[in-house]
């Protein structure tokens, strides 16, 4: 039975800047890709700063290092997401598990938003990286559930994978209104 649903921060919470920075100016160059995305990785991980990976991507990309940042901290919260979890809340422990460099949710999200969270497992500070199944064991330890009792929701397909690989159900979004439709239908699933 579902007792928890873990939302994804960039591309479902809110707008991802990165993918688009790295799709202009490495998607040309299967090398430069694997660069930018090893940097990605190293600053998930908590391996480099954020400030280095800034400063190493825009290298790579030949931009400044303000120029990079602005494109990759282009972020818009989904409002209409943030007013579907408080429908969730009473019922549901609402989690947040996110490959991210550092933590932002202050300047990303208002302080209601925040708020909705029970638990959050950044890859930073956990040192695990989405699809790894360590990832998802965090955030089901700090919501205080089973892995099995978690629906995960993320715009990625290998990451919903990584999640239904150790017993979670997920949802992968594509927008906002079929992300609501899939998780309803699956929280009416696991009610009968």
């Amino acid at each position: 039975m579902i007792k928890a649903v873990v939302f994804d921060c960039f591309g479902v919470l809110t707008s991802d800047g990165w993918l688009p920075f790295k799709s202009k100016y490495f998607g040309h160059d299967k090398q430069l890709l694997q660069d930018a995305t090893d940097l990605n990785k190293q600053s998930d991980a908590g391996l480099i700063s954020y400030h280095d990976f800034i400063e190493a991507v825009a290298t790579l990309a030949g931009v400044t290092n303000n120029d990079a940042h602005r494109q990759i901290e282009d972020h818009v919260a989904d409002s209409q997401l943030f007013n579907y979890i408080k429908t969730l809340k009473p019922t549901y422990k609402i989690g947040m598990l996110s490959n991210a460099a550092e933590n932002w949710l202050s300047e990303m999200f208002n302080p209601e938003q925040v708020a909705l969270f029970d638990a959050v497992a950044l890859s930073y500070e956990s040192g695990y990286i989405k699809p790894q199944p360590e990832a998802y064991k965090v955030i089901a330890e700090r919501l205080g559930v089973d892995v099995e009792d978690c629906l995960f929701v993320d715009d990625q397909e290998r990451y919903c994978i990584g999640a239904t690989d150790i017993g979670m159900k997920a949802v992968r979004f594509s927008s906002t209104e079929q992300a609501i439709s899939d998780i309803n239908r699956l929280l009416a699933e696991s009610k009968s």
